[in-house]
């Protein structure tokens, strides 16, 4: 079976070409699209339907960097563990401890200046995370790349509680 690069013709890396990606996607479900299966036997519906919902994973996958990057961690051998390998490294957990207790002080004062600095910080490092899993997968380190795309999993859902506190202080 073809993987999601080979799905939308594309190089198997991390970095994604998105105007590739969207046309290959457009193109794909073009084919297959249920919609032109209307007059076909129930056998060839089913088909078209599995086609579209395959591509649709695939599109969805490769379009976020996080999805992307754990994909291609699996596809060359490395299993990311999420639910049983949370083990990070020291400064991490310090940082994350440290922008906790800033989100903390944030939420009860009130204080927007430092949720927007708090915010500005975590763009920053999921940038630098992002960079560093482009260079890991890139030099073929997997097993370096998994342990970066479990960080930025990290970030990604602090990231949330973040926004979040945005909306709750700006209601």
């Amino acid at each position: 079976m073809q993987n999601h690069f080979e799905l939308f013709h594309l190089p198997q890396q991390f970095a994604v070409d998105t105007g590739a990606l969207d046309s290959a996607y457009r193109d794909v479900q073009g084919r297959v699209h249920p919609d032109r299966f209307v007059n076909a036997t129930d056998a060839e519906k089913r088909v078209a339907m599995q086609w579209a919902t395959r591509a649709n994973e695939a599109y969805q996958t490769l379009k976020n960097p996080q999805k992307r990057a754990q994909y291609l961690c699996e596809l060359n051998g490395v299993d990311l563990q999420t639910e049983s390998n949370t083990a990070m490294p020291a400064a991490f957990l310090m940082q994350q401890m440290e922008w906790r207790e800033e989100l903390d002080e944030a939420r009860s004062g009130k204080d927007l200046e430092l949720l927007e600095k708090l915010d500005s910080q975590l763009r920053a490092a999921r940038k630098q995370q992002l960079q560093d899993i482009e260079a890991r997968i890139t030099a073929g380190d997997f097993h370096a790349a998994a342990q970066g795309v479990r960080a930025l999993m990290f970030l990604e859902k602090f990231g949330e509680e973040v926004r979040f506190t945005f909306d709750a202080l700006e209601s």
